[in-house]
C-alpha cells in the first residue's frame, strides 16, 4: 500500500518511530569516533549484528526519537538521540571490504560508547 508524503509525516510522530521533543542531551557529536556494543539478547534488537563492537565516526544526529526497544516492552519511551554512524567496509568486513568503501547506518545512542 502506498502512502503519501502527509501520511509518512504523520507515521513519525506516533508509536515507535515517533521523534519526539524531548531536553535530551546528545552523548556524541558530528566527527566523535564510536564503539557500537556487542549485544546479543534473547529476541529482537535493532542492531544488526554486522555493525556489532565495531568502530565508526558520528555523521550526523538525527535528533531525538522514542527508543523502539524499551518501547516495544512496555518499559516506557526513553527519549534518546539516533545518529548516523560511518563505518569503513574494511572494519565490517575485514579485508576483502573495498578499500574506499563506507557504509552508513543509523544507530540509536544506548548502543555506542566513546571509540
Amino acid at each position: 500500500m502506498a502512502i503519501n508524503a502527509e501520511q509518512a509525516l504523520a507515521a513519525t510522530k506516533v508509536g515507535a518511530t515517533a521523534r519526539v521533543d524531548a531536553a535530551v542531551l546528545p552523548r556524541f557529536t558530528p566527527g566523535t569516533r564510536v564503539r557500537t556494543l556487542n549485544l546479543n539478547p534473547p529476541g529482537h534488537i535493532r542492531l544488526p549484528r554486522y555493525i556489532r563492537d565495531k568502530e565508526g565516526v558520528i555523521e550526523r544526529d538525527h535528533g531525538v526519537f522514542v527508543f523502539p526497544d524499551t518501547h516495544a516492552a512496555g518499559l516506557g519511551e526513553k527519549p534518546q538521540h539516533v545518529y548516523v554512524v560511518r563505518f569503513s567496509a574494511r572494519e565490517l568486513w575485514g579485508p576483502q571490504g573495498g578499500a574506499k568503501d563506507e557504509l552508513l547506518v543509523d544507530v540509536w545512542e544506548d548502543y555506542l560508547e566513546p571509540g
